[in-house]
């Protein structure tokens, strides 16, 4: 995987928004997730641009994205609730592009993107 170069910007961003108090991962966890939940206008139309694990989007694919993924399935990533062939599925949430969505929720879908691109872990 090609290295992604440090964006200062987003790097503070991150820092001072995000996972500001955080002491551990259950709380990088929840900065993440709530970050993500408040900044994300759902439902948006989103392009799957990888193919991940288990997740049985295909690149390519179009997909309504509804909501985030409760808590719990976001301990350890970010996980979206979307449909997909009349059911709902959670999927990872570095796996899509936003379509046609505003500022915000595409600025917070990349921050979440840049953190896994670049390595970070929760």
């Amino acid at each position: 995987m090609p290295e992604i170069k440090k964006d200062e910007t987003r790097e503070e961003r991150i820092d001072m928004e995000i996972i500001v108090d955080a002491y551990g991962s259950e709380e990088q966890a929840m900065g993440w997730y709530y970050y993500l939940k408040d900044k994300i206008q759902f439902p948006f139309t989103a392009r799957c641009i990888k193919n991940v694990g288990k997740s049985p989007m295909s690149k390519g694919e179009e997909i309504s994205v509804i909501n985030m993924a409760n808590e719990e399935e976001c301990m350890h990533g970010m996980f979206v609730e979307i449909n997909w062939n009349n059911r709902s599925f959670c999927i990872p949430l570095e796996q899509l592009q936003p379509l046609n969505t505003d500022d915000e929720t595409l600025e917070a879908v990349e921050d979440w993107q840049y953190w896994v691109a670049r390595g970070y872990e929760i």
